[in-house]
Protein backbone atom coordinates (compact mmCIF):
# COMPACT_ATOMS: atom_id res chain seq x y z
CA UNK A 1 0.00 0.00 0.00
CA UNK A 2 2.89 2.32 0.81
CA UNK A 3 4.38 1.82 -2.67
CA UNK A 4 1.09 2.76 -4.34
CA UNK A 5 0.83 5.94 -2.27
CA UNK A 6 4.42 6.93 -3.11
CA UNK A 7 3.82 6.27 -6.80
CA UNK A 8 0.64 8.33 -6.68
CA UNK A 9 2.48 11.34 -5.24
CA UNK A 10 5.14 11.03 -7.91
CA UNK A 11 2.46 10.96 -10.60
CA UNK A 12 0.75 14.01 -9.10
CA UNK A 13 4.03 15.95 -9.05
CA UNK A 14 4.83 14.99 -12.64
CA UNK A 15 1.33 15.99 -13.78
CA UNK A 16 1.89 19.37 -12.08
CA UNK A 17 5.26 19.67 -13.88
CA UNK A 18 3.55 18.84 -17.20
CA UNK A 19 0.91 21.51 -16.58
CA UNK A 20 3.72 23.97 -15.79
CA UNK A 21 5.18 23.16 -19.21
CA UNK A 22 1.74 23.68 -20.77
CA UNK A 23 1.46 27.05 -19.03
CA UNK A 24 4.93 27.97 -20.31
CA UNK A 25 3.89 26.81 -23.78
CA UNK A 26 1.03 29.32 -23.76
CA UNK A 27 3.30 31.98 -22.22
CA UNK A 28 6.12 31.31 -24.69
CA UNK A 29 3.91 30.92 -27.77
CA UNK A 30 1.42 33.71 -27.03
CA UNK A 31 3.47 35.75 -29.49
CA UNK A 32 2.48 33.39 -32.29
CA UNK A 33 -1.18 34.24 -31.80
CA UNK A 34 -1.04 37.92 -30.91
CA UNK A 35 2.18 39.44 -32.29
CA UNK A 36 0.66 40.50 -35.60
CA UNK A 37 -2.59 41.82 -34.12
CA UNK A 38 -0.63 43.84 -31.51
CA UNK A 39 2.03 45.13 -33.89
CA UNK A 40 -0.60 46.37 -36.37
CA UNK A 41 -2.43 48.19 -33.56
CA UNK A 42 -5.71 46.31 -34.01
CA UNK A 43 -5.77 45.27 -30.35
CA UNK A 44 -3.97 46.51 -27.26
CA UNK A 45 -1.68 43.91 -25.62
CA UNK A 46 -4.05 43.24 -22.72
CA UNK A 47 -7.03 42.80 -25.03
CA UNK A 48 -5.03 40.58 -27.36
CA UNK A 49 -3.93 38.06 -24.72
CA UNK A 50 -7.48 37.68 -23.39
CA UNK A 51 -8.75 37.28 -26.93
CA UNK A 52 -6.13 34.62 -27.76
CA UNK A 53 -6.59 32.76 -24.46
CA UNK A 54 -10.34 32.51 -25.07
CA UNK A 55 -9.83 30.83 -28.45
CA UNK A 56 -7.07 28.59 -27.05
CA UNK A 57 -9.61 27.11 -24.65
CA UNK A 58 -12.53 27.03 -27.11
CA UNK A 59 -10.40 24.67 -29.25
CA UNK A 60 -11.34 21.89 -26.81
CA UNK A 61 -14.72 21.70 -28.56
CA UNK A 62 -13.34 21.80 -32.10
CA UNK A 63 -10.46 19.36 -32.57
CA UNK A 64 -10.20 15.60 -32.24
CA UNK A 65 -7.37 14.36 -29.99
CA UNK A 66 -5.24 13.07 -32.88
CA UNK A 67 -2.10 14.98 -31.83
CA UNK A 68 -2.41 13.74 -28.23
CA UNK A 69 -2.54 10.17 -29.55
CA UNK A 70 0.63 10.71 -31.59
CA UNK A 71 2.55 12.16 -28.62
CA UNK A 72 1.15 9.70 -26.07
CA UNK A 73 1.50 6.52 -28.10
CA UNK A 74 3.39 7.28 -31.31
CA UNK A 75 6.84 8.64 -30.36
CA UNK A 76 8.28 6.10 -27.90
CA UNK A 77 7.53 2.42 -27.26
CA UNK A 78 5.08 2.21 -24.37
CA UNK A 79 7.18 -0.29 -22.39
CA UNK A 80 10.10 2.16 -22.24
CA UNK A 81 8.24 5.05 -20.60
CA UNK A 82 8.48 5.44 -16.83
CA UNK A 83 8.46 8.33 -14.37
CA UNK A 84 12.16 9.03 -14.99
CA UNK A 85 11.67 9.33 -18.75
CA UNK A 86 8.71 11.69 -18.28
CA UNK A 87 10.64 13.77 -15.74
CA UNK A 88 13.63 14.05 -18.08
CA UNK A 89 11.43 14.97 -21.05
CA UNK A 90 9.66 17.75 -19.15
CA UNK A 91 12.86 19.21 -17.66
CA UNK A 92 14.47 19.25 -21.11
CA UNK A 93 11.49 21.02 -22.67
CA UNK A 94 10.99 23.54 -19.85
CA UNK A 95 14.71 24.41 -19.76
CA UNK A 96 14.88 25.12 -23.50
CA UNK A 97 11.64 27.13 -23.36
CA UNK A 98 13.00 29.29 -20.56
CA UNK A 99 16.32 29.93 -22.32
CA UNK A 100 14.69 30.92 -25.62
CA UNK A 101 12.05 33.05 -23.87
CA UNK A 102 14.77 34.90 -21.93
CA UNK A 103 16.63 35.76 -25.13
CA UNK A 104 13.42 36.55 -27.05
CA UNK A 105 13.94 33.74 -29.57
CA UNK A 106 10.70 32.32 -31.04
CA UNK A 107 11.63 28.63 -30.87
CA UNK A 108 9.24 25.69 -30.77
CA UNK A 109 7.73 24.49 -27.49
CA UNK A 110 6.38 21.52 -29.43
CA UNK A 111 9.74 20.35 -30.67
CA UNK A 112 11.30 21.05 -27.27
CA UNK A 113 8.85 18.53 -25.80
CA UNK A 114 9.41 16.00 -28.60
CA UNK A 115 13.18 16.44 -28.19
CA UNK A 116 12.81 15.94 -24.44
CA UNK A 117 10.86 12.70 -24.90
CA UNK A 118 13.39 11.43 -27.46
CA UNK A 119 16.43 12.33 -25.34
CA UNK A 120 15.11 10.72 -22.15
CA UNK A 121 13.97 7.58 -24.00
CA UNK A 122 17.36 7.17 -25.72
CA UNK A 123 19.14 7.67 -22.39
CA UNK A 124 17.14 4.76 -20.99
CA UNK A 125 16.88 2.28 -23.83
CA UNK A 126 18.79 3.55 -26.87
CA UNK A 127 17.57 4.58 -30.31
CA UNK A 128 15.57 1.35 -30.64
CA UNK A 129 13.04 2.75 -28.13
CA UNK A 130 11.79 5.28 -30.70
CA UNK A 131 8.85 4.70 -33.04
CA UNK A 132 10.02 5.69 -36.50
CA UNK A 133 6.60 6.63 -37.95
CA UNK A 134 5.83 9.25 -35.30
CA UNK A 135 9.37 10.65 -35.33
CA UNK A 136 9.44 10.79 -39.15
CA UNK A 137 6.25 12.80 -39.60
CA UNK A 138 7.22 15.18 -36.80
CA UNK A 139 10.63 15.85 -38.36
CA UNK A 140 9.18 16.22 -41.88
CA UNK A 141 6.75 18.87 -40.66
CA UNK A 142 9.61 20.87 -39.14
CA UNK A 143 10.22 21.82 -42.76
CA UNK A 144 6.70 21.47 -44.19
CA UNK A 145 4.85 23.70 -41.70
CA UNK A 146 6.92 26.90 -42.22
CA UNK A 147 7.05 26.30 -45.99
CA UNK A 148 3.30 25.77 -46.13
CA UNK A 149 2.78 28.85 -43.94
CA UNK A 150 5.10 30.81 -46.28
CA UNK A 151 3.22 29.59 -49.37
CA UNK A 152 -0.28 30.23 -48.03
CA UNK A 153 0.66 33.60 -46.48
CA UNK A 154 2.28 34.85 -49.70
CA UNK A 155 -0.52 33.53 -51.93
CA UNK A 156 -3.12 35.22 -49.76
CA UNK A 157 -1.16 38.47 -49.87
CA UNK A 158 -0.98 38.31 -53.68
CA UNK A 159 -4.70 37.49 -53.93
CA UNK A 160 -5.71 40.33 -51.60
CA UNK A 161 -3.47 42.82 -53.44
CA UNK A 162 -5.08 41.84 -56.76
CA UNK A 163 -8.69 41.84 -55.46
CA UNK A 164 -8.36 45.23 -53.73
CA UNK A 165 -6.04 46.90 -56.25
CA UNK A 166 -8.59 49.63 -57.11
CA UNK A 167 -9.53 50.53 -53.53
CA UNK A 168 -8.20 53.37 -51.43
CA UNK A 169 -5.51 52.22 -48.94
CA UNK A 170 -7.29 53.78 -45.96
CA UNK A 171 -10.50 51.90 -46.77
CA UNK A 172 -8.64 48.59 -47.19
CA UNK A 173 -6.83 49.19 -43.90
CA UNK A 174 -10.15 49.81 -42.12
CA UNK A 175 -11.68 46.58 -43.44
CA UNK A 176 -8.68 44.45 -42.58
CA UNK A 177 -8.47 45.81 -39.06
CA UNK A 178 -11.82 44.08 -38.53
CA UNK A 179 -10.96 40.98 -40.55
CA UNK A 180 -7.74 40.56 -38.58
CA UNK A 181 -9.83 39.78 -35.52
CA UNK A 182 -11.21 36.79 -37.42
CA UNK A 183 -7.77 35.61 -38.56
CA UNK A 184 -6.21 36.10 -35.10
CA UNK A 185 -9.06 34.13 -33.55
CA UNK A 186 -8.58 31.33 -36.08
CA UNK A 187 -4.86 31.18 -35.43
CA UNK A 188 -5.37 31.11 -31.65
CA UNK A 189 -7.88 28.30 -32.14
CA UNK A 190 -5.29 26.32 -34.11
CA UNK A 191 -2.60 27.11 -31.52
CA UNK A 192 -4.75 25.80 -28.66
CA UNK A 193 -5.89 22.77 -30.64
CA UNK A 194 -2.40 21.59 -31.59
CA UNK A 195 -0.21 22.69 -28.68
CA UNK A 196 -2.39 21.76 -25.70
CA UNK A 197 -2.69 18.23 -27.06
CA UNK A 198 1.06 17.68 -26.73
CA UNK A 199 0.81 18.04 -22.97
CA UNK A 200 -2.32 15.89 -22.95
CA UNK A 201 -0.24 13.27 -24.76
CA UNK A 202 2.64 13.25 -22.28
CA UNK A 203 0.32 13.10 -19.25
CA UNK A 204 -1.54 10.25 -20.96
CA UNK A 205 1.82 8.53 -21.54
CA UNK A 206 2.63 8.95 -17.83
CA UNK A 207 -0.72 7.58 -16.65
CA UNK A 208 -0.39 4.51 -18.88
CA UNK A 209 3.19 3.89 -17.71
CA UNK A 210 2.22 4.10 -14.02
CA UNK A 211 -0.96 2.03 -14.32
CA UNK A 212 -3.45 4.86 -13.80
CA UNK A 213 -4.79 4.50 -17.34
CA UNK A 214 -4.92 1.60 -19.79
CA UNK A 215 -3.10 1.55 -23.13
CA UNK A 216 -6.30 0.29 -24.78
CA UNK A 217 -8.28 3.42 -23.87
CA UNK A 218 -9.40 5.41 -26.92
CA UNK A 219 -8.78 8.75 -25.21
CA UNK A 220 -7.20 10.17 -22.03
CA UNK A 221 -9.30 11.00 -18.96
CA UNK A 222 -11.50 14.08 -19.29
CA UNK A 223 -9.78 15.85 -16.39
CA UNK A 224 -6.47 15.70 -18.28
CA UNK A 225 -8.01 17.35 -21.35
CA UNK A 226 -9.70 20.12 -19.36
CA UNK A 227 -6.60 20.87 -17.24
CA UNK A 228 -4.30 21.09 -20.28
CA UNK A 229 -6.54 23.43 -22.26
CA UNK A 230 -7.01 25.61 -19.16
CA UNK A 231 -3.25 25.72 -18.50
CA UNK A 232 -2.32 26.82 -22.03
CA UNK A 233 -5.07 29.48 -21.90
CA UNK A 234 -3.71 30.82 -18.62
CA UNK A 235 -0.19 30.89 -20.04
CA UNK A 236 -1.35 32.85 -23.07
CA UNK A 237 -3.04 35.39 -20.79
CA UNK A 238 0.35 36.21 -19.27
CA UNK A 239 1.90 36.63 -22.72
CA UNK A 240 5.56 36.61 -23.75
CA UNK A 241 6.38 40.20 -24.67
CA UNK A 242 10.04 39.63 -25.56
CA UNK A 243 9.00 37.27 -28.36
CA UNK A 244 6.01 39.42 -29.39
CA UNK A 245 8.47 42.16 -30.35
CA UNK A 246 10.57 39.79 -32.48
CA UNK A 247 7.60 38.23 -34.24
CA UNK A 248 5.61 41.41 -34.71
CA UNK A 249 8.23 43.91 -35.85
CA UNK A 250 11.76 42.57 -36.22
CA UNK A 251 11.12 40.10 -39.06
CA UNK A 252 9.12 42.53 -41.22
CA UNK A 253 6.85 45.54 -40.70
CA UNK A 254 3.22 44.47 -40.81
CA UNK A 255 0.01 46.29 -41.63
CA UNK A 256 -3.47 44.86 -40.91
CA UNK A 257 -3.76 43.34 -44.39
CA UNK A 258 -0.40 41.59 -43.94
CA UNK A 259 -1.35 40.43 -40.45
CA UNK A 260 -4.59 38.99 -41.78
CA UNK A 261 -2.82 37.07 -44.56
CA UNK A 262 -0.10 35.73 -42.24
CA UNK A 263 -2.57 34.59 -39.57
CA UNK A 264 -4.95 33.02 -42.06
CA UNK A 265 -2.14 31.14 -43.85
CA UNK A 266 -0.80 29.96 -40.50
CA UNK A 267 -4.23 28.93 -39.21
CA UNK A 268 -4.94 26.82 -42.31
CA UNK A 269 -1.60 25.04 -41.83
CA UNK A 270 -2.37 24.30 -38.16
CA UNK A 271 -5.87 23.03 -38.91
CA UNK A 272 -4.44 20.61 -41.49
CA UNK A 273 -1.67 19.35 -39.21
CA UNK A 274 -4.02 18.87 -36.25
CA UNK A 275 -6.50 16.94 -38.41
CA UNK A 276 -3.63 14.65 -39.50
CA UNK A 277 -2.47 14.17 -35.88
CA UNK A 278 0.92 15.81 -36.47
CA UNK A 279 2.50 17.82 -33.61
CA UNK A 280 3.78 20.88 -35.45
CA UNK A 281 5.36 24.09 -34.28
CA UNK A 282 3.02 27.07 -34.18
CA UNK A 283 6.17 29.19 -34.04
CA UNK A 284 7.58 27.75 -37.26
CA UNK A 285 4.20 28.08 -38.96
CA UNK A 286 3.52 31.74 -38.19
CA UNK A 287 7.15 32.73 -38.83
CA UNK A 288 6.97 31.16 -42.28
CA UNK A 289 3.69 32.96 -42.97
CA UNK A 290 5.07 36.35 -41.82
CA UNK A 291 8.16 35.92 -44.01
CA UNK A 292 5.90 34.94 -46.93
CA UNK A 293 3.81 38.08 -46.51
CA UNK A 294 6.89 40.29 -46.22
CA UNK A 295 8.59 38.78 -49.26
CA UNK A 296 5.60 39.59 -51.48
CA UNK A 297 6.34 43.30 -51.04
CA UNK A 298 10.03 42.84 -51.84
CA UNK A 299 12.81 40.56 -50.63
CA UNK A 300 14.46 43.43 -48.74
CA UNK A 301 11.29 43.90 -46.65
CA UNK A 302 12.27 40.78 -44.70
CA UNK A 303 15.11 41.08 -42.21
CA UNK A 304 16.79 37.85 -43.23
CA UNK A 305 19.39 38.11 -40.47
CA UNK A 306 16.67 37.88 -37.80
CA UNK A 307 14.96 35.09 -39.73
CA UNK A 308 18.30 33.26 -39.95
CA UNK A 309 18.79 33.43 -36.17
CA UNK A 310 15.32 31.98 -35.69
CA UNK A 311 16.09 29.11 -38.08
CA UNK A 312 19.25 28.28 -36.09
CA UNK A 313 17.08 28.07 -32.95
CA UNK A 314 14.76 25.68 -34.82
CA UNK A 315 17.68 23.44 -35.78
CA UNK A 316 19.05 23.37 -32.23
CA UNK A 317 15.73 22.88 -30.40
CA UNK A 318 15.36 19.09 -30.61
CA UNK A 319 19.03 18.15 -29.97
CA UNK A 320 19.42 20.75 -27.19
CA UNK A 321 16.26 19.73 -25.33
CA UNK A 322 17.11 16.04 -25.92
CA UNK A 323 20.55 16.53 -24.34
CA UNK A 324 19.12 18.30 -21.27
CA UNK A 325 16.43 15.61 -20.98
CA UNK A 326 19.02 12.84 -21.06
CA UNK A 327 21.03 14.54 -18.31
CA UNK A 328 17.85 15.09 -16.25
CA UNK A 329 16.89 11.42 -16.71
CA UNK A 330 20.30 10.28 -15.47
CA UNK A 331 20.17 12.72 -12.54
CA UNK A 332 16.69 11.53 -11.48
CA UNK A 333 17.79 7.92 -11.72
CA UNK A 334 20.74 8.56 -9.40
CA UNK A 335 18.94 10.72 -6.84
CA UNK A 336 15.37 9.46 -6.59
CA UNK A 337 14.08 6.04 -5.70
CA UNK A 338 10.37 5.75 -6.54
Amino acid sequence: METVQTALWVVVLLVALALLFDFMNGFHDAANSIATVVSTGVLKPGQAVLFAAFFNVVAIFVFHLSVATTVGKGIVMSGVVDVYVVFGALIGAISWNFITWYYGIPSSSSHALIGGIVGAAIAKAGVGALLSSGIFKTIVFIFVSPLLGFLLGSLMMVAVAWIFRGFRPLKVDKWFRRLQLVSAGAYSLGHGGNDSQKTIGIIWMLLIATGYATSTAASPPTWVIVCCYAAIGMGTMFGGWRIVKTMGQKITKLKPVGGFCAETGGALTLFLATALGIPVSTTHTITGAIVGVGSVKRASAVRWGVAGNIIWAWILTIPASAFVAAVAYWFALQIFNV
